[in-house]
């Protein structure tokens, strides 16, 4: 795609000019007076991908990963912590008391078995916050496994917000974030925009990078 990058004149419309070109790691952004054309061989998907420059409405640097295994570790740890807590306030051994129901007399009145039975019962649940605990700490385990996946899958990406669409990566990880999000927000967005909001939440992500 580097020869396609240095050849975007073919490109180009009738009447459309390369006002900027803009490499980001082995990417190439080149920003023209109508469009945002993105050589990304590196990303995944297209090569090479374009965008009406009205509809960029963002140039910044984000780290994402794959949320779903935040949210699965997350639902684990407070499944974990709930049971932990109930499992450690509550004292079910001391609700239910000394219930005996074995003794010899209920063998005479031909209930002895489903006694014995309901005496089961009643040890379990004596038992339960033995159980909650032990259950809410393998949970609180178990929740470390996809919250190490997310933090793994975690990558830094140079990306556009487009307005209507799915962002746009441009780059993993790009040397000089800093300058290569000043340049593109100059030479894509409206004169003036650089000293809005959006320009401050971009910083406030690269300092949080840095």
């Amino acid at each position: 795609m580097a020869d396609w990058s240095d050849r975007v004149e073919e490109l180009l419309y009738e009447g459309e000019e390369v006002t900027e070109r803009v490499s980001a790691g082995d990417a190439n952004v080149i920003v023209t007076t109508h469009r945002v054309l993105a050589f990304t061989p590196e990303m995944d998907g297209e090569n090479f991908r374009q965008v009406e420059r009205p509809n960029v409405t963002e140039v910044a640097v984000r780290s994402d990963g794959e949320t779903r295994f935040l949210m699965t570790g997350f639902r684990a740890g407070l499944f974990g912590v709930v049971l932990l807590g109930v499992g450690m306030a509550v004292d079910f051994g001391a609700l239910m008391g000394d219930i005996d129901l074995t003794d010899t007399s209920t063998g005479q009145l031909g209930i002895g078995g489903i006694l014995g039975m309901v005496q089961g019962m009643i040890s379990i649940i004596s038992s339960l916050d033995d159980y909650m605990r032990m259950l809410g700490a393998l949970l609180l385990l178990v929740a470390l496994v996809p919250v190490a996946v997310y933090l793994y899958s975690r990558e830094t990406r140079l990306v556009l917000t487009i307005a209507g669409g799915a962002d746009l990566p441009i780059a993993t990880s790009p040397d000089d974030a800093e300058e290569t999000v000043s340049r593109l927000r100059e030479a894509i967005l409206p004169d003036g925009a650089s000293a809005g909001a959006n320009s401050r939440r971009s910083l406030d992500v690269l300092d949080r990078i840095g």
